[in-house]
């Protein structure tokens, strides 16, 4: 159903080394910076942060602490946030056709998104993963799935067990389901992953169902999927494989007083849920195909892949069971779950599904920002989602997602209080990686190459 595979045309255009806007410096001092506090939302103005070995080293109240001899970023009257989380990221794998990694990787980083969680696994990626580590390459930190699960990888028990196997051996951080896994498949598949300690996340088949998905225990679902088919009663008698785009056929049947009980299964069993509202808001809604296609962002993609999202779009709300009205309903419906998953159960996570239908790595997640705050979220919620929870989710909480001495320095300088406004992710004076800092300016130019190698495609 996705089209992931028109998005990698390009080839490499940002693999030259940085730039002397750009630094991997051993030490870095980051000075009188106003630091957001993502836990409680508070801004602790005038601090010095120091920063050693890709780590925050110390947070210091005086700037005349700072030993001399340190790469100096000016940081008055800046905000200076975690770098965020996306949580259902891509990355290019060679049977996608001509690699793009270098440049999907840059463009989350060139958007302040330091961590990203890899929903289509590729033995490249383990590669990745440690290449970034270690520094290797410009990268944000990688978090990568298995290759895919779905009704025609696993049709069987036996076929279920031995791949969960194999890619636990072969070092998967977690498995990545998929529609169409027969009930039987999918409970040797659970079994196995909890007996050799692997997790697992991603969509919802439909024999499987919500509730005995959540009962399962998956690390995530994402997509909100099966949720709004799990408000559908028995008594409606539909077939389950006519539920449409995530439910849409469903929305009329949808009866909202189940919403408590979903909502208490996902704290009962300690089930993150990834929204990737701006799917929904972007490929599935009645806007304008082509007014999307001319958005600004657009220009870091090749022509053929925006002429064949226009496609996939038209085509999906073009169809006669499709109206604006309908769509409305089973919108507030998401955002309805979505508010009450954040409030009242275990919790979201950031992630925007990028590459994806007018979803463009990196420039997505504001998007998805965007789409939170319509949920009801505040910016501060909507910030921690995409920073502390993620953390929490990799059970890492201290390591990234604060701006804490210890943390990973992957960190973004923002111009104005993102608590105020979220557009000010958007003002960015540079964002840095792990301790390598990045200046906008040097971001500006990466992006103009990418830019420039699209425009020929």
């Amino acid at each position: 159903m996705y089209c992931l595979l028109a998005f990698l045309l390009l080839i490499s255009a940002c693999t030259d080394a940085p730039s002397q806007e750009s630094t991997s410096a051993d030490a870095t001092v980051i000075s009188g910076v106003n630091i957001v506090n993502v836990r409680d939302g508070s801004i602790d103005t005038g601090k010095t942060v120091i920063v050693k070995k890709g780590l925050i080293s110390q947070v210091l109240d005086k700037a005349s602490e700072v030993p001399e001899g340190l790469v100096q970023i000016d940081g008055k009257g800046k905000y200076l946030m975690p770098g965020l989380a996306e949580m259902h990221a891509h990355i290019p794998s060679p049977e996608w056709g001509r690699n793009r990694t270098q440049e999907t990787l840059f463009l989350y980083l060139s958007n302040g998104i330091t961590t990203i969680r890899g929903m289509l696994g590729h033995p490249v990626h383990l590669e990745l993963r440690e290449q970034a580590k270690q520094n290797e390459i410009l990268s944000p930190r990688i978090f990568t799935s298995s290759p895919s699960l779905n009704g025609n990888t696993v049709p069987t028990p036996e076929e279920a067990r031995k791949k969960v196997t194999a890619y636990h051996e072969e070092g998967y951080d977690f498995l990545k389901i998929h529609p169409g896994i027969p009930l039987d498949a999918f409970n040797e598949l659970v079994k196995t992953a909890n007996e050799v300690g692997i997790p697992f996340a991603g969509h919802v088949p439909v024999a499987v169902g919500i509730r005995h998905a959540l009962a399962s225990g998956y690390a995530s679902v994402d997509h909100v999927d099966g949720f709004l088919e799990g408000l559908v009663p028995e008594s409606a008698n539909v077939v389950p494989n006519e539920n449409g785009f995530f439910g849409y056929n469903f929305t009329d049947l949808a009866d909202e007083s189940q919403i408590d009980a979903l909502i208490q299964m996902t704290n009962e069993y300690g089930v993150w849920v990834v929204p990737t509202q701006s799917l929904f808001d972007r490929w599935f809604s009645p806007e304008d195909a082509k007014a999307l296609a001319q958005a600004n962002e657009m220009q870091y993609m090749p022509a053929s892949t925006i002429e064949s999202w226009v496609d996939s779009k038209q085509n999906l709300i073009n169809n006669e069971g499709y109206s604006a009205g309908q769509w409305e309903k089973f919108k507030a419906i998401r955002q309805k779950l979505i508010y009450e998953l954040h409030h009242r159960g275990h919790g979201l996570l950031l992630g925007s599904d990028a590459p994806q239908v007018f979803n463009v790595p990196g420039f997505s997640i504001h998007h998805e920002l965007q789409g939170m705050l319509d949920a009801g979220l505040t910016p501060l919620e909507a910030i921690q989602i995409g920073t502390i929870n993620s953390a929490k989710y990799f059970g890492m909480e201290g390591e990234f997602g604060e701006v804490i001495p210890g943390a990973s320095a992957d960190l973004i300088l923002l111009n104005a209080n993102p608590l105020e406004d979220l557009q000010a992710l958007q003002n960015k004076s540079g964002v840095m990686v792990r301790g390598q800092w990045l200046s906008q300016e040097e971001i500006n130019r990466r992006l103009s190459e990418i830019a420039k190698v699209s425009a020929q495609l």
